[in-house]
């Protein structure tokens, strides 16, 4: 037992000699000590941000230059330090960005960065660059100077637009805001944020995803499922290439649709198919516009014409961006006469009970049943036979 408890004892010293030569005389390991000051550089360069300070914020380091940032109205932004390696007079910092913006954000946007420090003579580290964290999304700033135009209802930020392009952009949004609030109810925020990046590319950068992705798609709305009042606010991401293919009256329905997203988003969840929430969202976009469903679905139409009237609703495969633009065109079609069948038969109170009803179920199986069931009075294979004949009766 006595040569048991000796060994135990040389283990504990040897284990202690191997502790101080990791953690030296200060009893703290030297990246810890460089971790520190990287967090400090950082929450002076935050403190700078926030105070529009650009003589601060230059003192903390360089890129991406205050000038990119200025015009974002921010209420918070901050950095947490999650790791430092550091080489000699260089040092490559990831950490965690947090930033809410001004009268939008209720909760902190989070995006991962990666940070390459140097240090002078004078023993100060400084920013040399700042840059998205592999995998993670750009911000607008990365792409360049942001821009921003504030309409009644909507804040536009854009990177490489004119004030005057960003201007047009609020005027939409300031026209689909009420026009939402007039078929979904007042119950949200009432306003919306609209990113309008230079290109495709810097559209498919802000969503970290490939350009090829959402070439052809107007816009897109990001955001959390299911987001409650204290989720960050929604963006609407616009692709400018495809914009610029639209007419007044295709813009207007496009941002209408995203706006519509951006309401409906906390009733919105893995419980809601999607032919009812694009559906849903389409039917709001076109609901003023007097467009008819032969006007508004011509690839569904001719499909009808053919004699391929589809057997069921429109699944959540048939929304994929797999290239196939008519069977794209053919799921939102669908699901839009299918939300504009409940809106005639059953009328539009039922339709925003009948869509909330299936939000509340939380999951998929039972969710579209159920509701049918209980809002609408009709079993899912009677409902599905109901529309088959509705687009044979609006589209032939």
């Amino acid at each position: 037992m006595a040569g048991h408890g000796r060994a135990r004892g040389s283990g504990v010293v040897a284990l202690c000699l191997l502790l101080v030569s990791l953690v030296a005389c200060g009893g703290r390991a030297p990246q810890d000590g460089v971790r520190s000051e990287v967090q400090r550089v950082l929450d002076r360069r935050a403190a700078a941000v926030l105070a529009q300070d650009a003589r601060a914020y230059a003192a903390t380091g360089g890129a991406p230059s205050y000038a990119r940032l200025r015009a974002v109205p921010l209420a918070a932004w901050s950095y947490r330090v999650t790791e430092v390696r550091r080489d000699g007079d260089t040092a490559t910092a990831d950490a965690e960005l947090s930033y809410r913006v001004e009268g939008h954000d209720k909760a902190p946007v989070t995006t991962a960065r990666t940070l390459r420090l140097v240090r002078s003579g004078d023993g100060r580290w400084t920013v040399a660059s700042e840059r998205p964290a592999p995998k993670a999304a750009e911000q607008l700033w990365d792409q360049g100077a942001v821009s921003a135009v504030r309409g009644a209802h909507s804040l536009v930020l854009g990177a490489g637009q004119s004030r005057q392009r960003l201007r047009e952009f609020a005027d939409l949004a300031d026209g689909a805001v009420p026009a939402v609030s007039a078929a979904w109810g007042t119950g949200w925020a009432g306003r919306v944020v609209v990113l309008v990046p230079k290109s495709l590319d810097d559209m498919a950068g802000l969503l970290g995803s490939p350009a090829s992705s959402y070439r052809g798609i107007a816009a897109v709305t990001t955001g959390e499922t299911g987001g409650g009042a204290k989720a960050p606010a929604d963006r609407i991401v616009v692709n400018p290439d495809a914009y610029a293919m639209l007419g007044h009256l295709g813009r207007q329905v496009v941002l209408t649709h995203e706006t519509t997203h951006v309401a409906t988003r906390a009733h919105t969840n893995a419980a809601t198919p999607l032919w009812l929430s694009e559906g849903y969202a389409d039917w709001v976009g076109y609901r003023e516009t007097g467009r008819t469903p032969r006007e508004a679905a011509p690839e569904l139409g001719s499909a009808v014409a053919r004699g391929e009237l589809p057997e069921e609703l429109p699944t959540d495969e048939d929304f994929g961006f797999s290239g196939d633009g008519g069977r794209l065109a053919r799921a939102y079609e669908g699901g839009w006469l299918a939300c504009r069948l409940i809106a005639e038969r059953w009328g539009e109170v039922k339709l925003d009970a009948f869509y909330r009803a299936v939000g509340a179920h939380g999951t998929r199986p039972g969710a579209v049943e159920g509701a049918l069931e209980s809002v609408l009075g009709v079993s899912e294979a009677d409902f599905t036979a109901s529309w088959r004949e509705y687009l044979v009766a609006q589209l032939r």
